[in-house]
């Protein structure tokens, strides 16, 4: 059943053109991701499709049976509300009928008792309470008469998504659901929940996000917006950069023959005949044709960059002894440690758990309840926040980098001009000479990214800092921390780009203890899920086999003797080979995001492929197993 059709869709803001007569359909089961550089128009495509928005030509069509439902990053909530009242404020008729029903159990009046629970039959609403609690349950919200204007922005967005999800489920009609960035703001686990859910689901989705895990998850098909057009990749994101190099090396190839031909029609061009009959004429409308062709630049800009960062001293950063707690709450119990030149270190925990906490402990600007804090002489900070940058909305953007300095320094006395270092993080020159107002929110966030790395500082702290950001500004991102000499903190949910970047995490488990785990982030999920993370007191091992783990038995897991000796053993072979499949499916996505050869490119994506369905396959028999344990 198709859902949406669109034919030759144009839009423009001024002289901006975001994309010009693009054609797309959307049929039902498809589950697509969009793929788009800040500022080419995501939100936008978005709007239109849900009728927010006019495009300037082409049209848009809905098929009558469908609702198209939002899951938008601002969440608009009456925080008077209870969390319960807030659910419970859906348009759909089976809440409507659902709602009836709790009245109808207060009720006498015996023809609105009869309406409601014919009412009730009719949308099928008698599981939909206990799906609802149990949704919600599985988010980590329990307090159900919780006010909305009490909770914490990550529980609001929890609770928003219940109510989404909800409504996806009460609802009997086919549903289009459209999610703009749903990962920021979840933890991990929720992450991950969120992602188990919609890869399993029969929904239609299309959905904008930049966890590439999440991503290749949930996602079948990949529409890349750029240069005004847009491209359907059907497959994974290793399959999307693989289609994209392709195109990109066709492009080159037209562009080496134009500029053959231009160099050819260019020596006429310059006799300039004086008999202009049709024949000249329709070869110097060629020639402008073949000109515009040759001058495509295709050149991505290169991070390959020596940067001239000030040296950093034999002492770096020594935490000895850290406490930080609010009344009852231990955020830091007697944490210690001394970081390395060089290091790059991932720090991962639940909401609320005091990771941001501990950056600003770290940078003095909140106070420890006790303990010692060094910090090298020539260390300077560099801090992304996630409250942003304060500036002045008409400054252009160029001048509010040249605030900072003309010129970025680079090794052996070089450097680079502010224009070239903004080109490098995606700003063209157009962008760059527009005031600030002017930026999408996305590209405010990437400027202040450009504005803390500007600064050259030798030590880096970012806090959350893919939220927001697109999948092209991510991989600059990840190229230039690769190959920052300095030491890195990174908080992040994100688990593709803590893969990439960090080697050390520092995981917050609760009660004020932190693991110090040698490793990637990946590395340190399946172990922590092998081993059951919970509060309670654990190894300090950085790998577990099935031994441990039968060692590490509580009484409450007693259960697993309902399963034969040989269900027992598959369960352990299970839990013993998914974080080895984990592992290499990460090494392979690294490895791909690296390489440029095809044919590479398509051993690796076969290899891809077949990690992904024997992961797949062990993480279904999984569940299977522990049902019946359950």
């Amino acid at each position: 059943m198709n859902y949406v059709s669109a034919e030759n869709l144009t839009k423009s803001y001024g002289i901006k053109t975001l994309f010009k007569n693009i054609s797309f359909h959307i049929n039902e089961g498809d589950k697509i991701a969009i793929v788009a550089k800040n500022g080419t128009g995501k939100s936008t495509l978005l709007k239109i499709i849900l009728g927010k928005e006019i495009a300037d030509s082409g049209e848009v069509v809905i098929n009558k049976d469908v609702q198209v439902v939002l899951f938008d990053q601002e969440i608009e909530f009456d925080s008077q509300l209870s969390v319960e009242e807030f659910m419970m404020t859906l348009d759909s008729k089976p809440i409507q009928a659902l709602k009836n029903y709790h009245q109808s159990l207060h009720s006498t009046d015996q023809k609105f008792i009869e309406k409601a629970l014919a009412e009730m039959e009719i949308h099928k609403a008698w599981d939909l309470e206990t799906e609802m609690k149990q949704i919600l349950s599985q988010l980590k919200i329990t307090n159900l008469e919780a006010k909305m204007g009490t909770l914490s922005g990550g529980q609001i967005k929890r609770v928003a998504l219940a109510k989404l999800l909800t409504e996806t489920r009460a609802e009997h009609r086919h549903v289009l659901l459209i999610m703009d960035e749903p990962t920021n703001h979840l933890d991990v686990e929720m992450v991950e929940w969120l992602e188990n859910y919609l890869s399993k689901a029969m929904i239609t989705l299309l959905l904008v996000t930049h966890d590439r895990y999440f991503l290749d998850s949930v996602c079948d098909t990949v529409w890349e917006m750029e240069d005004q057009n847009l491209y359907v990749h059907n497959g994974s994101y290793a399959t999307y950069l693989e289609n994209k190099m392709i195109r990109e090396d066709n492009l080159n190839a037209t562009i080496d023959k134009a500029n053959n031909l231009y160099r050819k029609e260019l020596e006429w061009m310059r006799r300039q005949p004086k008999a202009r009959t049709t024949k000249s004429k329709s070869r110097i409308d060629a020639f402008y044709d073949t000109e515009k062709v040759a001058k495509t630049n295709t050149k991505k800009q290169s991070l390959e960059l020596d940067f001239e960062m000030k040296r950093l001293g034999k002492k770096i950063l020594e935490l000895k002894n850290i406490n930080k707690s609010y009344g009852d709450l231990v955020l830091l119990k007697d944490f210690s440690y001394s970081f390395q030149r060089g290091e790059k270190v991932g720090i991962v925990g639940k909401n609320g758990a005091g990771k941001s906490t501990l950056l600003n402990i770290i940078q003095g600007l909140e106070p420890k309840n006790s303990g010692e804090i060094e910090t090298g002489e020539t260390i300077k900070f560099g801090y992304f926040s996630q409250k942003g940058l304060q500036y002045n909305e008409e400054e252009r953007v160029i001048d509010f980098i040249k605030n900072i300095s003309e010129n970025f320094p680079l090794a052996n006395g070089r450097t680079i001009s502010a224009s070239q270092f903004l080109r490098i993080f995606l700003f063209d020159d157009q962008t760059q000479y527009s005031p600030i107002s002017k930026l999408s929110g996305g590209e405010k966030r990437r400027l202040h990214l450009m504005y803390v790395l500007y600064q050259n500082p030798n030590f880096l702290i970012f806090d959350e800092p893919t939220n927001d950001l697109d999948l092209p500004t991510l991989t600059v991102l990840e190229n230039f921390l690769q190959n920052f000499a300095g030491c890195l903190i990174i908080v992040s949910h994100d688990r593709y780009f803590m893969d990439r970047i960090v080697d050390h995490v520092l995981a917050f488990e609760g009660d004020g203890k932190i693991k110090d785990f040698v490793g990637i982030f990946s590395e340190y999920r399946a172990s922590s899920e092998v081993r059951g993370t919970s509060s309670e007191p654990k190894k300090e091992t950085t790998q577990t086999n099935s031994n441990d783990f039968k060692q590490n038995q509580t009484p409450s897991n007693s259960t697993k003797k309902k399963l034969s000796f040989k269900e027992q053993r598959e369960l352990e072979t299970i839990e013993k080979e998914m974080p080895e499949l984990e592992k290499k499916r990460a090494e392979i996505l690294e490895k791909l995001n690296n390489e440029a050869d095809y044919e590479k490119i398509a051993a690796l994506s076969a290899d891809l492929e077949k990690i992904s369905e024997q992961l797949e396959e062990h993480e279904m028999r999984w569940l299977e197993l522990q049902e019946m344990m359950s």
